[in-house]
């Protein structure tokens, strides 16, 4: 994966060690992490970060397309670091949200929606993941 630096100068934004642990904290999740979680993992590898910082790096990083912003459960926001199209499963019991593949779910009907032009969009599943 690119480094922190790169993904910052090529993004027009400049690095700072504040920015840096932000964006290593968020890119490398392989969950859907809260601006509460990043600010905590950040705060990890630079103590001075703050939260307005990182609210104001993950809004930048989702302008330029690095993150997309959802909302998965009633007030909870996340920001997801896979920016290619698919789905989300949340663990009812967990609360943990697993992306599924895109070719996993087919949606039919769209073209019945006559009323609406629609521009995005994807299924969230929600139930309890199996035990192995």
């Amino acid at each position: 994966m690119e480094d922190a630096i790169s993904i910052l100068r090529r993004c027009d934004i400049q690095p700072t060690p504040q920015r840096i642990a932000v964006v290593e904290c968020v890119l490398t999740s392989k969950s859907h992490p809260s601006a509460d979680d990043v600010f905590s993992g950040a705060r990890e590898k630079c103590p001075t970060v703050s939260r307005a910082t990182v609210y104001n790096t993950l809004n930048l990083l989702v302008e330029k397309g690095l993150l997309r912003m959802q909302t998965m459960k009633e007030g909870a926001v996340v920001f997801d670091p896979n920016i290619e199209k698919h789905h989300h499963f949340i663990d009812e019991e967990t609360g943990a949200i697993y992306d599924i593949p895109w070719d996993q779910l087919e949606v039919k009907g769209k073209r019945g929606l006559n009323d609406f032009e629609i521009s995005e969009y994807q299924v969230i599943l929600r139930g309890r993941r199996k035990k192995k």
